[in-house]
């Protein structure tokens, strides 16, 4: 700590100003990576707040950088092999026979370490990284790692592909069944309990013995703790009950059910958990009540949270930087910053020493309510103290720049960050990225995206989604396509993202390109992404708002033959459209589809059309409401222009 202080003590001693003033306008821009607030016992965790800037951003400048290797760092003997497989599998990832000539002229050897790295890589884009896993393990002399098996069930599980998940691990029976321990089933049941898939992820556990693992109390424990995180505490507690016999309750869990209540802010069951554990003979740690602290402050419940506080310090548990923080956390979301600070004042009267989540905690608090100065003073106090901010920290700063559009100070604050050596990730290249497009600036979104991937980061689906949507607000539509197809080939495409599918054919269709908006259907139909209703009804009603009648009859049809049946509005839709053009023939042959498949879902066509109609008004209707609420607020404006209005009328402004 005391080498700590002197490094800071030093950097301050060099700076001629303030923090915010130590930048020279030659300096090269470098952004700071967004992460989750630094994560609090208790999982409690900090939001950030968007924000709008008006200073043209220009593209980052690569740094020529001496070898790491000269400079007594260590070598990495990956990192140009995995850079030069990315590019070889965002190339020709489409086209099979060409990806495996390409990989295999490429001149890099598969060897143990590497394709975690490309996997790793590949990031969010499972279909690239999978590619690359399927292709080694292919090469001779070579066998995938249990690390390597690992990684790709993650991937996999976060792409929801689960039976290729059961197939892994069935390949992991046949050639390595020696690979195959507890950890890989845990990572299987944590993707289950995300995607909200109980019995699956219970299912798991019935079907390890089968593996040759036995589950035991820790597993068990893990599955209780996936399910209490991802909102399914219901089902484990039910789920303790029923295993109590097989799996001895431990402390461990307790704490994720009791967790699990006081996220959905279920206190009294929380509450109904600490007598059990109490009952089963285990004390609560500092964890349990941090976990029961964070409930309190969530709930709003500060006089308890208080009370509680005291009463760990009467069990012999005193509070420790996570409990304060929690406190202060909640304190600050209410905007009470002066009561913030009495409790940081008494944390160091209890001599808890603060830490970066503490200091990162306060200001964030100043600055989301405009006090940035504030939180500047809290900066420069943890960096003279010997502490060492995060890119968070600075984050929280920026983003109050940002949202005041005061690019200036982003510039500057970025290339303090940059000294310090706070690295990037995507989070913040997405935040300077749509500022670029909000601010009109497309060259230097664009600089940013390729600087992104340049520093060795895989865009993700957030960062295709700014960057579609980006140049969908300047009107850039072929641009706009180009990353929508490169996002689709990646296989990042799935139901969550429908909206920015809506988004990009309704803006093709409303400037008449109807051939691009169709190709841009087609690339998603050739790299075979599972289509439900929702999207094909997205297309078609694209299609019939724009008067492509004919077309989206069509689809529709097309729809029909891979087996999804319209919405009944959506047909009410067709039929209406080609009343109007006269076309019975297409009506007739969409009519008796819809009644096959009407049923063979054992429901009446009658009912079905019927509700299309009533569907339609219904639509119709709430859409002429809405025009009028709109038309309302522009005449009387904001909710604050109309109380001053009626202070006004009332006489409260003398």
């Amino acid at each position: 700590m005391k080498g700590l202080r002197n490094k800071y003590n030093l950097l301050i001693m060099l700076s001629n100003t303030s923090i915010r003033y130590r930048f020279t306008s030659n300096e090269s821009f470098s952004t700071i990576p967004f992460q989750e607030s630094s994560k609090l016992h208790a999982n409690t965790q900090m939001a950030p707040f968007e924000s709008n800037q008006s200073r043209i951003f220009e593209p980052i400048r690569l740094e020529k950088k001496s070898d790491s290797f000269e400079n007594g760092g260590s070598y990495d003997e990956f990192a140009v092999d995995v850079e030069k497989v990315y590019r070889i599998l965002r190339k020709f990832h489409s086209r099979a026979p060409k990806l495996e000539l390409a990989l295999k002229e490429s001149g890099v050897v598969v060897r143990s370490g590497l394709t975690e790295r490309v996997l790793n890589r590949c990031g969010d884009a499972g279909n690239l990284g999978y590619s690359f896993f399927v292709w080694a393990s292919k090469q001779p002399g070579y066998r995938h790692s249990y690390d390597v098996y690992k990684s790709m069930i993650k991937i996999l599980g976060k792409m929801r592909q689960f039976g290729a998940v059961w197939a892994l691990i069935e390949e992991m029976r046949r050639e390595n069944p020696q690979l195959i321990t507890p950890e890989v089933f845990i990572v299987l049941m944590r993707r289950f309990a995300s995607a909200r898939m109980v019995k699956k992820a219970v299912e798991v556990l019935d079907e390890m013995p089968k593996y040759g693992c036995e589950p035991d109390e820790y597993v068990f424990g893990c599955l209780l703790d996936a399910l209490s995180k991802n909102g399914s505490v219901k089902e484990a507690a039910s789920l303790f009950e029923d295993m109590r016999e097989r799996f001895t309750p431990t402390i461990k869990h307790f704490t994720s059910l009791l967790y699990g209540w006081c996220k959905v802010g279920k206190l009294m069951e929380a509450k109904f958990v600490l007598v059990q554990m109490r009952k089963s003979g285990f004390e609560p740690d500092i964890v349990v009540y941090n976990n029961l602290l964070n409930g309190y402050a969530v709930a709003g419940k500060m006089a308890d949270a208080f009370d509680l506080l005291q009463e760990m310090r009467r069990k012999g548990c005193d509070p420790n930087a996570t409990s304060f923080t929690i406190v202060i956390q909640a304190l600050c979301a209410q905007e009470k910053m002066e009561e913030a600070m009495r409790v940081f004042m008494d944390m160091k009267r209890s001599e808890c020493e603060a830490d970066v989540v503490t200091y990162t905690t306060l200001i964030s608090g100043f600055c989301k309510w405009g006090k940035i100065e504030k939180g500047y003073e809290l900066l420069d106090s943890m960096i003279q103290l010997g502490y060492t901010p995060n890119q968070t920290t600075y984050l929280n700063i920026l983003l109050a720049h940002e949202k005041k559009e005061e690019l200036e100070e982003c510039i500057e604050l970025v290339k303090e960050m940059q000294k310090i050596g706070c690295n990037p990730d995507l989070n913040v290249y997405n935040t300077v990225i749509r500022l670029s497009f909000k601010l009109g600036e497309v060259k230097e979104g664009v600089g940013v995206w390729h600087e992104m991937e340049a520093n060795g980061l895989s865009p993700g689906i957030d960062s295709y989604i700014i960057m579609i949507h980006g140049f969908l607000e300047q009107e850039c539509l072929v641009e706009a396509c180009e990353y929508f197809k490169e996002m689709v080939e990646k296989g990042l495409l799935s139901a969550p993202q429908y909206g920015v599918l809506k988004d990009l054919l309704n803006s093709l269709l409303r400037a008449d390109k109807l051939e691009m908006s169709k190709d841009v259907w087609n690339c998603i139909m050739m790299k075979g992404c599972e289509l439900n209703v929702f999207a094909w009804t997205i297309w078609i009603q694209a299609l019939f708002a724009k008067g492509h009648v004919k077309e989206a009859c069509s689809y529709c049809l097309e729809m029909m033959d891979a087996g999804l049946m319209p919405q009944p509005d959506t047909f009410a839709k067709l039929m209406k459209g080609l009343k109007k053009l006269y076309n019975r023939q297409i009506a007739a042959e969409i009519t008796e589809k819809v009644r096959k498949m009407a049923e063979e879902r054992q429901m009446t066509f009658k009912m079905y059309k019927r509700r299309g109609e009533r569907d339609l008004k219904e639509k119709a209707k709430e859409k002429i409401e809405g025009r009028k609420r709109r038309s309302r607020r522009r005449q009387w404006g904001s909710n604050r222009n109309r109380e001053k209005f009626t202070n006004i009328l009332k006489g409260d402004h003398f």
